[in-house]
Formats: structure tokens, C-alpha cells, sequence
């Protein structure tokens, strides 16, 4: 189904007039894409996190409560829509062992979501000719499944 059709399906059994902020899929690769989207399902990953900057680079507005966003595997196949529920933004030296655990990644460990989102920020960061920081800031964003 596409990403229209699903949205519009939602819209029709929620009654809501909210907007969809976006579609996408966590990660750069197939694998980890579906690995994290099937957490998301299982309700074991309910917070995703990413780097400040790239909003300030691509002139986006930060996620904020109540946005509504589809969640899609690596070839944009919508798995279900997640509302935001909170955000914080922090220095990645300062990111909570609950927000790690929230994120539900791995065995959900602070010490196994820094070394994880250490890599994959580096990697995003090198291709905006940027370097990784500990001090640098993380946007923090929790979320509920509302539709499946």
C-alpha cells in the first residue's frame, strides 16, 4: 500500500485532521530499517533520536508533541503511524540511560545506544563534512503507535 492510501485510511478511522509530517524509515540500510521498524510493531522501540544540526542544515523544524509521522520499511512500504509524545534536546554526553532504554535498541543499554548512535551520527556527520562531538546536541523524541 502506498503512503498515501495508508495515511488516508488513518485519517478515516481516527477522525483526525492533523497533518502528517512526514514518511520514513530508521536507519541508512534494508536490514536495520525492517529490524527497527518490527521494535517499533512490537512496541519495544518508542524513542528515536538525531542530530540538531541537521535540522538547522536542511531548514526543518524540530519534531514537537503531536506530530504524526508513518513509520515505512527501506522501500517505503508503510508499517504504522507513530505520534510524538515528547522531546528533549541534550548533549549526547548527557542522553539518559531511560531515553536509551526507551529507544529499545540492542539490549536497550546507555552504554550500547552511545556506541550505536556514535557510529551512525559520525557516518551522517561526514557526509555534511561535520565531526562527532560528545558535547554535540541530540533531539530526543519519544512516541506512541497510533495506528498499525
Amino acid at each position: 500500500m502506498d503512503i498515501k492510501t495508508y495515511w488516508n485510511k488513518y485519517k478515516e478511522k481516527s477522525g483526525t485532521d492533523k497533518l502528517l509530517k512526514k514518511a520514513y524509515y530508521f536507519c541508512d540500510n534494508k536490514e536495520e530499517a525492517e529490524e527497527l521498524a518490527n521494535l517499533v510493531l512490537e512496541g519495544k522501540k518508542r524513542a528515536t533520536a538525531s542530530i540538531y544540526l541537521m535540522y538547522e542544515i536542511e531548514n526543518e523544524p524540530l519534531p514537537k508533541v503531536g506530530d504524526l509521522n508513518i513509520i515505512t520499511d527501506f522501500y517505503d512500504e508503510p508499517k504504522c503511524i507513530i505520534e510524538t509524545t515528547d522531546v528533549n534536546i541534550a548533549e549526547f554526553k548527557d542522553v539518559s540511560p531511560e531515553f536509551a532504554n526507551t529507544e529499545g535498541e540492542g539490549d536497550s543499554s546507555l552504554e550500547y545506544w552511545k556506541y550505536a548512535h556514535r557510529s551512525f551520527f559520525t557516518k551522517e556527520l561526514l557526509d555534511m563534512d561535520k565531526c562527532f562531538t560528545e558535547d554535540m546536541l541530540v533531539v530526543c523524541e519519544k512516541f506512541k503507535v497510533v495506528y498499525k
